[in-house]
Order: C-alpha cells, then structure tokens, then sequence
C-alpha cells in the first residue's frame, strides 16, 4: 500500500513514517506540510492511503480533502488531527474522510486502520 502523508508538523509526519513504516507492504511514498503540494502528488503518485491533519500550511485540510475525493483514484482518507470537536469531525465525514482520529488519544486506532487496510488490501 502507498500512504501520502500530509502533515505540518515535521515531528508528525516523522511519528507517522516511524508507524507505517513497522507495517509490512506499506510503504511512505511521500510527506509535505502544506496542501499546495498535496493535490498535484495525489494526482502524481496516486496513494492508496492518504493521513490528513485539517490544519495545514497553505490552506485547510478540509478544503485538501473535498479536493481529493474529487479525484478518479479516491484514495482512503485517514484524517489524523488535534481539532476534534464535532463541527470539524462532521465536515470532514461530508467531505469524505473514511476515518477520523483524534491525535492525542487515538494513536492505536489509527494503528489499527492500517494494519486492517493493509490485510485487505
């Protein structure tokens, strides 16, 4: 499985690549920080998996994901972010967020989503 991982904390994306990276056959084609780079590498790599923080540089990560699920491949959308109250958890799920996970207490969710993913893939 191919994950893109769109995150701006370089601390994160690091955690993450660390997490992904213990999953056999996932593998981190690609990390940025902002959404401006984003959309063209959805189109350019066509990631399976895509984890998404709302709040990015360059724009927000909601109007990143209604842009991503426009898109043919319609990659899986995980997003993985510390603004977690239900106006931000609703509008992800009506832009198309598969999975949303809160960043400081759903780690082994998140890590349980990809490892399914990754079976069923």
């Amino acid at each position: 499985m191919r994950v893109l991982i769109v995150d701006d904390s370089a601390s994160m994306r690091d955690r993450l690549i660390t997490i992904i990276s213990r999953i056999k056959t996932m593998d981190v084609i690609c990390q940025m920080g902002n959404s401006l780079e984003a959309i063209d590498l959805v189109r350019d790599f066509t990631p399976d998996v895509i984890t998404l923080d709302i709040q990015i540089t360059s724009g927000r990560g909601i109007d990143l994901l209604r842009n991503i699920k426009k898109n043919k491949s319609q990659p899986i959308v995980i997003v993985f972010t510390n603004y977690t109250n239900p106006q931000y958890r609703k509008k992800c799920i009506e832009a198309g967020a598969d999975y949303f996970f809160d960043k400081s207490s759903e780690s082994e969710k998140l890590i349980e989503v990809l490892e399914r993913l990754n079976r069923e893939f």
